[in-house]
């Protein structure tokens, strides 16, 4: 992670530098045509599904996120299931009226949305964790190459029901009631096959003033992420996976509370040599704004930037740590009170990458220890491989996985 840790919309589309300060991915994607965002957004609302990569990791971000990991019940038809969540995703992606009800017959839709389906940049992102290459489906010889199962680190304090599943959703869109809507849509035509393992919702808040948003911390949240030119060397999959794997990419998911009653009580001087950034403008301590590098070559010994800084120490940007970077799609949380009383907000960290080891792993553990850890708790989540795109209208998720054993 770096401080803080979301979504650099420029960094991550490189040249399109108008979204970073978008309120929407609607707006940005039309805005990136150069359309009225007004005019456009109807017709362009609705995503394409087919291609090399699943949407929903390198599209701009939507402002709502379901991450949902789940378990598959015992003998069940893998084929059926991800052939029952592909129908379902190409339907709820497309919009439109919803199917008519049969008398006597349960409703065929939940009908929050209404009678018509919007789409609202609606995408729903599939990926499967270590679990599911056990000696249950007999898809071990196939597991991915660097697709562990997450362990604890120093300042974690993991809780195994919030953790790892045999396969994760992401579902993102433009409206909190379209994410939750697709959730319940899938899990209500999928239930016979699994169970629910642990669900989090998330959400991003409007840019204050401009640029990139700001976490429960008060920072703004990631601002640093590899340009497109090099994300087939940091973001999809490698040369030495699996021939199933080609177009996909490693996500690790983390589920970190923030102590923010005892964050509140330091000044705003230790906040910024905590993080290495100041805190309203976001950019790093040595001058400039948010997008501005620090400059770590006039102050090696961490006169300006501490040296243990969560910025330097996430990225300590030399050439040894150049190939660490990771694409960053974080959203803020919040879950009411915790047991103590406290206020339960926090962050549901999210990054793209080619070699979980080389990446999130590597600067997760430069990061044990840091004076930030004191107000973080990390309690859940886990690492993933979201599965390669969908090759045509007939395709279904999966399909290159379970065809191979």
């Amino acid at each position: 992670m770096s401080c803080p840790f979301h979504f650099s919309r420029r960094a991550f589309l490189g040249g399109v530098a108008a979204l970073a300060a978008t309120p929407s991915a609607s707006a940005a994607i039309a805005a990136s045509a150069g359309d009225d965002p007004e005019s456009s957004t109807e017709q362009a609302s609705a995503l394409p599904l087919e291609g090399e990569h699943q949407r929903g990791i390198v599209d701009p971000p939507q402002r709502y996120s379901v991450h949902c990991a789940l378990d598959f019940l015992p003998e069940v038809s893998l084929a059926e299931y991800f052939r029952a969540l592909t129908q379902r995703t190409r339907i709820l992606v497309a919009g439109g009226p919803a199917a008519p009800d049969g008398i006597a017959f349960p409703a065929t839709d939940s009908g929050e949305l209404g009678l018509d389906i919007p789409t609202d940049y609606l995408t729903i992102t599939v990926g499967v964790g270590a679990a599911l290459f056990d000696d249950r489906f007999g898809l071990s010889k196939l597991k991915p190459a660097h697709l562990v199962q997450m362990e604890p680190f120093a300042d974690d304090s993991l809780v195994d029901s919030s953790c790892h599943g045999d396969i994760i959703l992401q579902i993102c869109a433009d409206e909190k009631d379209t994410a939750l809507h697709a959730l319940r849509d899938i899990l209500r035509h999928t239930r016979e096959f699994a169970t629910t393992r642990w669900l989090q919702n998330g959400y991003q808040n409007e840019p204050r003033p401009t640029g990139t948003q700001r976490n429960h911390l008060g920072f703004k949240d990631g601002i640093v992420n590899p340009h497109q030119d090099d994300f087939d060397s940091l973001v999809w999959a490698g040369h030495d996976e699996p021939a199933w794997a080609a177009g996909g990419s490693y996500m690790a998911v983390r589920l970190i509370g923030m102590l923010t009653e005892f964050w509140d009580r330091i000044s705003i001087a230790e906040q910024e040599q905590i993080c290495g950034r100041d805190r309203y403008t976001g950019g790093p301590l040595t001058g400039g704004d948010e997008w501005a590098a620090p400059d770590y070559t006039d102050d090696a010994v961490g006169d300006v930037i501490p040296t243990d800084a969560h910025i330097r120490l996430a990225n300590p940007r030399t050439p040894d740590t150049a190939d660490q970077l990771m694409l960053r799609r974080s959203y803020n949380y919040d879950n009411g009170l915790r047991r103590n009383g406290n206020i339960d907000a926090g962050l549901v960290f999210v990054a793209f990458q080619q070699d979980l080891k080389r990446q999130f792993i590597t600067v997760q553990k430069r990061l044990e220890g840091e004076p930030l850890a004191d107000y973080l708790r990390p309690f859940g989540g886990g690492y993933f491989f979201m599965l390669p795109g969908l090759k045509d209208e007939y395709d279904y998720f999966g399909r290159l996985l379970l065809t191979q054993q």
